[in-house]
């Protein structure tokens, strides 16, 4: 019986309109209401601080935010997904700025919304799903890291000479050039800010310990009238409504040039919103549709681009409160959407007086969190393969590219996988199972006669284990040392899982090696699928016989046998079984 195929409308559908379809009532508006002011409580001073440690001024986290954190909620494939700017975009973001400007970004941006809609749409979002866990491990540490030493400049107050460099290094070596300028006052209200948010985390977990570290700080600073650079003194303060959409300038030359950045853009931000949707399933036991997050994602980027935002994704921190929060569905996240809405509405002109030390003491709590140190260190201790794989991710994500770094990461866990799967497979000559007067088989194989298994002129090879490109040598290697040529060979493949063409090529080549020789070669127990491919490349009748299980074939091959030996001795020779 097939197993059920799940419909475009299915695939698609989004979760809000399955929670309006199961009576959405008034209990439910209140205890969504509450999960969405808690996190947009949250979600303010964050997506202010990426923006800025991003490289671009404050107002387009909160663009970023609003559009895209409503587009994911209203269209997204999961309950409790909570979309805005993300830590893990702030690298990626900055390059993206310094090599092409604001526009470039933008644009990069509504190209990466299209890539994704079309991963989306074409079903790929399963696929993320094989992404390693020493990569999300190695390079979500790395990101935690590179978030920390671009914080540096602001949680000391450093005055740098020149423009603040890209890379990582060049951002360490320039921080300690400066700090003969660090500013004692930005010291005190970055660690004010992060005791704050510390005790409130181990005190009052519930409380929005971030919200009241900023404006703690910034009171503070207010009052007592400390030297420090403020979101007013850098930026002039945030506009106080929503702009225009607008398309940037479109070009085959722009595209060209911001398609790399799209496509990191679009890569990690499918894999970090599906990484925050399996949090929010485990969580909750629901279950996320990943192709229709993505087709989500994908419009809110667009969506974003359009109103002067930049990436959005799935964020993990503001999901699980979400969810902590006691939401009900989609609509805690629309609704966190429009509480940020009034906050550049009605009280803009306060974010004037945030200090950006604070928002790096906020950042820095975020790497501090986001940095997975147990995780890292067990992974680490492993296994070799693990540890590689770790390392690997976590330094070409610091020190080279964050895509590198994944794509690095999952070839070598590629690698890693095939070492193992090509030595997992096993061939063997049969043996007996059982004792002769024994009636049944323990381990479930198809029975057949013992002593013909064991006849000398019909060698039975079992294979067992996933036959592929990886194990093709190794097998073909085997074979090779299977010195003796009986009358005929039985090829085992009920314990083969899969095979593939080259698989396929290894035992066409030993087939017509035994043939040469004049030896039978019967196929037993291959699945439909298994035959189709050995078919395709050249195994098949009458170069063997095919047979539905072992024991079939060790009769044939013995009646042939017993024929052809009566032939050799001039008696009458009796019909062969039917193939």
């Amino acid at each position: 019986m097939r197993a059920h195929e799940p419909s475009f409308t299915e695939l698609y559908t989004p979760k809000l309109i399955t929670i309006l379809a199961e009576r959405y009532n008034l209990a439910d508006l209140r205890a969504d209401a509450v999960a969405g002011l808690t996190v947009a409580i949250v979600a303010l001073p964050l997506s202010m601080a990426i923006a800025i440690a991003s490289g671009v001024g404050p107002d387009r986290g909160l663009y970023t935010a609003i559009i895209g954190g409503f587009l994911v909620s209203a269209l997204g494939g999961s309950r409790f997904q909570i979309g805005g700017p993300a830590g893990a975009f702030i690298v990626l973001v900055a390059t993206t700025v310094t090599v092409h400007g604001v526009d470039g970004l933008v644009l990069a941006t509504i190209l990466s919304g299209l890539i994704m809609m079309a991963i989306g749409l074409l079903g790929l979002g399963t696929f993320i799903k094989y992404i390693p866990y020493p990569v999300t491990v190695g390079f979500t540490t790395g990101i935690a890291v590179i978030i920390f030493i671009t914080q540096i400049k602001d949680l000391f107050g450093l005055t740098l000479q020149g423009p603040e460099p890209g890379p990582v290094i060049g951002k360490i070596t320039a921080a300690v050039a400066a700090l003969p300028t660090v500013s004692f006052a930005a010291v005190a209200v970055s660690l004010l800010t992060i005791g704050v948010i510390v005790v409130f985390r181990v005190l009052r977990p519930h409380w929005p310990g971030m919200l009241i570290a900023v404006a703690a700080a910034s009171l503070a600073a207010y009052l007592i009238g400390l030297p420090v650079e403020t979101i007013g003194s850098r930026f002039g303060g945030i506009p106080q409504s929503l702009p225009a959409p607008v398309l940037p300038e479109l070009s085959v030359a722009k595209v060209t040039a911001v398609l790399p950045a799209a496509l990191s853009f679009a890569l990690l931000g499918s894999i970090e919103s599906l990484l925050s949707a399996v949090v929010a399933d485990a969580m909750t036991g629901r279950r996320h549709r990943s192709n229709c997050e993505l087709l989500a994602q994908g419009i809110a980027n667009v969506a974003s681009g359009l109103f002067g935002g930049f990436c959005v994704t799935g964020t993990i921190a503001r999901t699980a409160t979400n969810v902590r929060s006691g939401a009900r569905g989609p609509v805690a996240g629309m609704l966190h959407a429009l509480f940020l809405l009034v906050f550049i509405l009605v009280a803009a002109p306060l974010a004037s007086f945030i200090p950006l030390a604070a928002l790096a003491g906020v950042l820095a709590t975020v790497a501090w969190n986001m940095a997975e140190a147990h995780a890292f260190v067990m992974l680490a201790r492993a296994s070799w393969a693990d540890a590689v794989v770790l390392a690997a991710t976590f330094l070409l994500t610091v020190f080279r590219d964050l895509t590198e770094g994944i794509l690095a990461g999952f070839g070598l866990s590629t690698l890693v996988f095939m070492h193992r799967m090509a030595h997992a497979i096993e061939i063997e000559r049969e043996r007996p199972l059982v004792e002769p007067d024994r009636g049944d088989f323990e381990d479930g194989r198809t029975p057949y006669d013992v002593k013909l298994a064991t006849d000398h002129d019909v060698v039975v090879l079992r294979i067992t284990g996933a036959f592929f490109f990886g194990a093709a040598a190794s097998v073909a290697a085997a074979l090779d040392r299977i010195a003796e040529y009986p009358h005929s060979y039985v090829i085992d493949f009920s314990s083969v899982p899969m095979l593939d063409s080259s698989a396929a090529t290894t035992i066409a080549t030993f087939v017509r090696k035994a043939r040469d020789h004049g030896v039978s070669v019967y196929v037993a127990g291959a699945p439909a699928a298994i035959r189709r491919t050995l078919f395709l490349n050249g195994v098949r009748p009458p170069l063997v016989k095919f047979k539905a299980d072992v024991g079939d074939a060790v009769a044939s091959a013995h009646g042939l046998h017993d024929a052809s030996s009566r032939a050799a001795r001039g008696r009458p020779i009796a019909a062969a079984p039917a193939e």
